[in-house]
């Protein structure tokens, strides 16, 4: 991806908060009858892999991808995490000067990998149990498989398929305003939170706030 100095992010640990507070990730690959994308929340492991690490997560068995994609192909796996539209008229030098312009900021992380599958039952309830735990932990009364009746689980099971992407490389960029000037950083950021979109005015604030800028 186009990815100017200014709004990379090189920092593995900031690439892997981005992915684990926002797991669903676009998982984009190129068969036999050309590109295809599926949408699949990911569990992460860091250390995995020679410390590369490893995203798992799991497909229906109707789905295609398994079949069509065989083990080691190259793959890319796309999170976003904020993003939204900002408008010039946030910008108090546009009030000034006019010279500013819409634009979106977005942050986002790009996977490559080599995928794996493992159609096996143990490492596909295992996964699902881990990702119940993740997902279910702000819950009052988290749910468990165990909640389910012990046949449903498996019928359940046996239609899904696992896979893994063993990390080759990460590339992030955080395009959040860091080519302007402070007052308009603020300016922007204001805007954002005006119309609701405060995760974006977050951390938007936190990138003007981050050594070097």
């Amino acid at each position: 991806m186009y990815n100017p100095a200014h709004f990379a992010e090189q920092d593995p640990q900031a690439l892997q908060r981005l992915l684990t507070a926002h797991p669903l990730g676009l998982l984009i690959t190129h068969g036999p009858d050309g590109l295809d994308a599926d949408h699949l929340p990911f569990a992460f492991d860091p250390a995995a892999e020679g410390g590369q690490g490893l995203l798992s997560a799991h497909v229906a068995r109707a789905n295609p991808v398994w079949q069509r994609c065989a083990s080691g192909s190259p793959v890319l796996v796309v999170f976003r995490g904020e993003q939204g539209y900002i408008s010039p008229n946030w910008y108090p030098s546009k009030q000034e000067t006019h010279r500013q312009v819409p634009t979106w900021n977005y942050e986002s992380v790009h996977v490559h990998g080599m995928l794996r599958v493992r159609d096996d039952e143990r490492f596909v309830r295992g996964l699902v149990a881990r990702l119940t735990r993740q997902h279910e932990a702000g819950e009052p009364r988290p749910w468990k498989m165990g909640d389910a009746p012990a046949d449903y689980i498996d019928t359940m099971l046996k239609a899904i398929v696992g896979i893994e992407v063993v990390v080759t490389r990460m590339e992030g960029k955080r395009k959040l305003s860091q080519n302007k000037e402070a007052r308009d950083r603020d300016g922007a950021a204001q805007g954002a939170a005006r119309v609701g979109n405060t995760g974006l005015a977050q951390v938007m604030r936190e990138a003007g706030s981050a050594p070097g800028r």
